[in-house]
């Protein structure tokens, strides 16, 4: 399963696609999208959408995994973050791809086995995760992206695990019925 993490900005976007086979995961492709260049408004959200679309069509994942919002300093600022998460979200609906959301706490949680855990220790085991070297140098919001692709692969690898686990549903027992 490929799966696209997505940490929305206005002005940095970060994106991640990692692969999904049995436990083991591989870094594919990671990066940002930014827009600081540009004027504030669509011009900013159409990069962002456009881009996306882009990864997307070149990547062919499987299902996409999201931040969920937050409450952001202020209500701007909280503006243009759900805005960015409608051009992630309106992307993954052109492309008909899943789309599944994670609180930041969930995701830390996740990959680091701590809801808390500062920046510095998710990219740690974000690096360590996917195995790569030291000398790769991720930036904050791409690093964010690959530990939501992280985080989704393994609640989909549990969530496929339980429903294997689960007896079938056959009605009442026979006992029970009269």
């Amino acid at each position: 399963m490929r799966v696209m993490g997505i940490d929305p900005g206005s002005v940095v976007t970060g994106w991640g696609i990692i692969e999904a086979s049995g436990a083991t995961l591989t870094h594919v492709a990671s990066g940002t999208i930014r827009t600081a260049s540009l004027p504030r408004g669509p011009q900013r959200l159409k990069k962002i959408h456009d881009n996306l679309i882009a990864l997307i069509d070149e990547h062919r994942p499987d299902a996409m995994s999201l931040e969920r919002s937050f409450v952001a300093a202020s209500v701007q600022s909280a503006f243009r973050l759900g805005e960015a998460r409608a051009m992630a979200m309106l992307a993954a609906a052109d492309r008909e791809i899943e789309l599944f959301e994670y609180a930041p706490n969930e995701v830390k949680l996740a990959v680091a086995a701590f809801g808390h855990a500062e920046k510095g220790q998710v990219k740690f085991m974000v690096m360590r995760t996917l195995r790569l070297d030291d000398g790769v140098e991720l930036a904050d919001d791409e690093s964010d992206a690959l530990a939501l692709a992280i985080c989704h692969s393994g609640r989909a690898r549990m969530t496929a695990m339980e429903r294997i686990a689960q007896p079938a549903r056959r009605g009442p027992a026979r006992w029970m019925r009269r």
